[in-house]
């Protein structure tokens, strides 16, 4: 039966869902990581270790996701991921010692959570868009934000009245009974049930042939594995671009609660924060995305890393002048701005290095990128217990920031393929070829 709608908008639908809840269930270790402290009296580093040790277990499975996803396509990735996920967080609330956190957040919702989130889904959404891959992508990672700002008050209303073992129980449950099911629905591919990228339909005989979108034919052209990637420089400039920028998006995400908390403000404006974040970003996410469609990914991604720079800035004033505009700045500049970053990550790679291993390179470049993620939070955690203050530990971001930027223009996907709205300017050159 044919649809009244291209199936790559189902796709949509359910990554959004998936990313509301399963990104949201990592993300609420914020929320639960005062509680634990208080109740335990474990140090910042010690307790914020078993996120960043979470960080590491992804690194190490990103590369067998990116095997399994073109061995066996989304729908085991996912359901793996769904298992290992809400296993975790069921088990967190038996936590009573170190190690016990380090395992369930750690182990099994770090390896779960490189499936269900930003790692997993692009490992196969941009195959179904084309001329609409940011947009799309951006739509269905903007999922996050209407997950933070419903689920997160959620739970920490639970954990407020019932505490924070009971909020991460129900945590796991929902993302069991609701992710589970829906996954069965994802194709790896539009191809795989006879459509084409887009929704387009199949090319007559007799129509003009599209523009290329191909601006470096010999690059394009190969047939790129894991081994050859790996000895190129865009390769790498891209691994230390997504390291950066997982760094500085996991080091403000885990600490920023905490922060605001040590700095006078309460604990609703703390979470009213967290949520407002990603609240931003949905409207962030789809914009940008739309945008590096028509301007290119390069620029999209300096202005992400430009946001979390004034992020890190805004979080240093806070320290000397704690007032609600400043929050408000920082707010919006990591939210609308800095969370423009995932809408484009797998765009990225899959033009740069598209062909059939592009799921196995795209894992090991998340390897390198989830490594950041891990050294982020921890690193500030130290760097906090060192210093008795983050200020250090922000200034040092906002190198990162400049340093993720760099990266990703030196990578320049803009010279292998070009975006939709840079096409035009090849035509001059390949005529109707």
């Amino acid at each position: 039966m044919r649809l009244p709608f291209f199936y790559g908008w189902v796709v949509v639908a359910v990554t959004f869902v998936t990313m509301a809840i399963g990104v949201n269930a990592r993300t609420a270790f914020s929320l639960f990581f005062p509680p634990i402290i208080s109740e335990f009296g474990w140090e910042r580093g010690v307790t914020a270790g078993a996120f960043s040790f979470g960080f590491v277990i992804s690194g190490v499975v990103s590369p067998l996701i990116g095997r399994l996803m073109d061995r066996a396509g989304p729908r085991a990735v996912m359901e793996v991921g769904v298992a290992l996920m809400s296993g975790g967080l069921l088990f967190a609330p038996l936590t009573s010692q170190p190690w016990h956190l380090y395992v369930t957040i750690g182990v099994m919702v770090g390896a779960g959570s490189v499936c269900l989130g930003y790692s997993g889904q692009s490992l196969f959404l941009p195959n179904w868009f084309i001329r609409k891959r940011g947009f799309a992508i951006g739509i269905a990672f903007a999922g996050v934000g209407i997950g933070s700002v419903t689920l997160l008050p959620w739970v920490q209303h639970m954990i407020e009245r019932s505490g924070w073992r009971t909020a991460c129980t129900a945590m796991g449950l929902l993302l069991l009974i609701a992710l589970a099911p829906i996954n069965l629905l994802l194709r790896k591919r539009p191809e795989d049930l006879g459509l084409r990228p887009d929704g387009d339909a199949a090319p007559s005989a007799s129509a003009a042939k599209p523009v290329s979108n191909i601006v470096d034919p010999v690059w394009a052209g190969t047939d790129w594995t894991l081994k050859s990637a790996l000895r190129t420089a865009r390769f790498w400039w891209i691994a230390l671009g997504y390291f950066c920028g997982l760094y500085i998006w996991y080091a403000v995400q885990v600490h920023q609660t905490k922060f605001l908390l040590d700095i006078g403000f309460s604990p609703s404006v703390a979470v009213w924060s967290l949520g407002a974040v990603s609240l931003l970003g949905i409207p962030g996410q789809i914009l940008l995305g739309h945008v590096s469609d028509r301007i290119g990914r390069e620029w999209v991604w300096v202005a992400s890393c430009a946001g979390f720079a004034i992020c890190f800035a805004a979080l240093i004033a806070l320290r000397y002048q704690p007032s609600l505009w400043l929050v408000y700045v920082m707010v919006f500049a990591q939210g609308a701005l800095g969370y423009g970053l995932t809408s484009i990550m797998g765009a990225v790679v899959f033009e740069i290095f598209q062909g059939r291993h592009q799921g196995s390179i795209f894992g090991a470049i998340m390897l390198m990128a989830l490594a950041g993620g891990a050294a982020g939070p921890w690193l500030t955690g130290v760097l906090y217990d060192l210093a008795g203050n983050y200020t250090l530990a922000f200034a040092i971001a906002m190198l990162v920031s400049g340093l993720s930027a760099l990266s990703i223009w030196q990578a320049a996907p803009r010279k292998v393929r070009a975006v939709a709205g840079r096409l035009h300017k090849l035509q001059p050159e390949t005529g109707a070829g």
